[in-house]
Order: structure tokens, then C-alpha cells, then sequence
């Protein structure tokens, strides 16, 4: 049997920086430190914070009174910054940069007057922090069905932000559906979606090329993880997520002469390689790793924390 890794795959520039910040304020102040919401999504990370002394909770009312208190990748409202001072928590915010950029995004694009639309995965905790960072009220879409159920005059003034876990693939419907239905809308530029959701979902497309079946580990509640197993379905192809090797079913590689194996960008490559060895137990295997683009991207720390 064959194992061909995708490239690239797991962990972003936003995540290792969100994982890091916990790590260094363990290091700094000591544990325990509180984090709001899971810091990424992958039991296997938080776990393994867990055993450094990090707590998470979902409100800050579960930390005790000067707590220090960190804000996840997936980012938060105002009610949520405006919260802990009025408890005095001292935070630390682990928003990836790239959300960031959607918020100071939404923020402009209401204060031009426009009607702001957010598409994205109702109930996600990134989209929930994105809506409450707006003064006033935002339209959440997930797909061109809720575009035509839109409140708003087709001559209004509009714009658009997306979730930085959605591809240009996953939006692109969308978008042309919001053209279509005003006439002044604006948007950002499609080279400010998420370097790693396309990145990653480019190379299970060119997996499926050359795999009988794909392989993704990732947390099921982590949304960009979910994508690349569809996107494997998507392209004909058996697709399985998988939280690590222990979740393999051997009978789902009977006959299978390749396999492709990928992760979403809040896994760490450990569990890559656990899987691997997982699969190397069914079958002698020969492993390779498909040719895509080596990221380099990385975002600075918090100054609090920086070395």
C-alpha cells in the first residue's frame, strides 16, 4: 500500500502563534492560566495544555477573580472584551491576525454606512465573536438561499466579510449570488481569504487525484477539518476524519492500493504520524509527500510575551 501526504497540511501560522501564547504564559505567570473556548480545535492540543495547567472554560465567570485569561484563535465579541474588564481579568488575546483583519474589516466597512453581510457557519465561535465586534446589525449568510431571503433594497449600500475557515471554493457562490443581487456592494479582495483553508483544500483536490482514499485528522468540530473530508467525497472518493490512528477501520482500505492522507489546520503532524503507523499495521506501506507550496508565514507574539 501507498501513503501520499498531502502538502501542506496541519497546523497554520494562527494556531502554532494561539498554542504558543498559552504555552508562554504558562511558562511566565505561571499556571494556571484560564482560556476562553477551546484555544483551537483539536482535543488532542487542549489536552495537552491541560497537563501544563491551562483551563478552559466557556465564560469568564468560571475564572476566579484575577485570573489571567486568555481569548482563543477563533476570536470574540465586544460583550466578551467589555466583560472582563469589568471583572478586571488580566487577558491575553490569542485571536489569529487574520481574524483580526476580518474585524477591523466589518468595523470600516459600517462606519462607511454600508449594510454589513458576514458569510459563514452559524453557531461557530468565530463567526459568533465577528458578529458581536459590530456596532448595530449584520446579516449572517451560509449560502445563496439566504441571499434571496435577504431584508435589505437591492440599491443599498452593501459589503461582505467572510470566515477566515471558508476558501475562496467555499465562498465563491455566494459572493456571485450577493453581485447579483446589489448593484453597490464591496467586498475584500480574494488574496485576503485565509492562506491556509485554501492551501489546504487546494491539496486534497490534487490528492484525489492520484489516492483511493483519503484520510483527514481533525477534531469533527473543527469546520475547515470537515471541509477537507467533503471535498474528498466531493472528488469520488471514500473520505474519512479521524481524530488519530486509533480511530482507522482497516476494512475501509481492503483493496486500496493508495491512500491520502491530510489534516485540517488545528491538527498537530503527531497525529499525522500516528496515523500513519496505524495504517503501516494494515499493510507494509511506502510513504511520499505530494509537491505544493512549503508555507512561511508566521505572526508575532503579543508584546507581553515576546522574548
Amino acid at each position: 500500500m501507498k501513503i501520499v501526504l498531502a502538502q501542506p497540511r496541519g497546523f497554520c501560522a494562527g494556531v502554532v502563534r494561539a498554542i504558543e501564547i498559552v504555552e508562554r504564559a504558562l511558562e511566565k505567570y505561571g499556571p494556571p492560566v484560564y482560556v476562553r473556548h477551546e484555544i483551537v480545535h483539536n482535543r488532542h492540543v487542549v489536552e495537552s495544555l491541560k497537563a501544563k495547567g491551562a483551563r478552559f472554560i466557556e465564560e469568564l465567570r468560571e475564572a476566579p477573580p484575577g485570573a489571567l485569561t486568555i481569548f482563543s484563535a477563533h476570536g470574540v465579541s465586544r460583550k466578551v472584551e467589555d466583560e472582563a474588564r469589568l471583572m478586571a481579568l488580566p487577558t491575553i488575546d490569542a485571536t489569529c491576525p487574520l481574524v483580526t483583519k476580518v474585524h477591523n474589516e466589518s468595523r470600516r466597512y459600517v462606519a462607511q454606512g454600508r449594510i454589513l453581510v458576514v458569510i459563514g457557519h452559524a453557531g461557530h465561535p468565530e463567526i459568533e465573536g465577528t458578529l458581536g465586534q459590530i456596532e448595530g446589525k449584520a446579516h449572517l449568510v451560509q449560502n445563496e438561499q439566504d441571499v434571496d431571503g435577504l431584508a435589505i433594497a437591492p440599491d443599498a449600500p452593501v459589503a461582505y466579510v467572510t470566515q477566515t475557515t471558508l476558501s475562496v471554493d467555499d465562498t465563491r457562490g455566494v459572493i456571485a449570488a450577493l453581485n447579483r443581487r446589489f448593484s453597490d456592494i464591496q467586498g475584500p479582495e480574494t488574496r485576503n481569504i485565509c492562506y491556509a483553508t485554501q492551501h489546504r483544500q487546494t491539496a486534497v483536490r490534487e490528492l484525489a487525484r492520484v489516492a483511493d482514499v483519503i484520510v483527514v485528522v481533525g477534531a469533527r468540530n473543527s469546520s475547515n477539518s470537515t471541509r477537507l473530508r467533503e471535498i474528498g467525497e466531493q472528488a469520488g472518493l471514500p473520505s474519512y476524519l479521524v481524530a488519530d490512528g486509533g480511530e482507522i477501520d482497516p476494512q475501509w482500505f481492503r483493496g486500496v492500493n493508495v491512500v491520502g492522507v491530510t489534516a485540517g489546520a488545528s491538527a498537530p503532524e503527531v497525529l499525522v504520524d500516528d496515523v500513519v503507523e496505524a495504517l503501516k499495521r494494515i499493510a507494509p506501506s511506502d510513504v511520499s509527500v505530494l509537491d505544493g507550496p512549503e508555507e512561511s508565514v508566521s505572526f508575532r507574539l503579543p508584546a507581553e510575551l515576546a522574548l
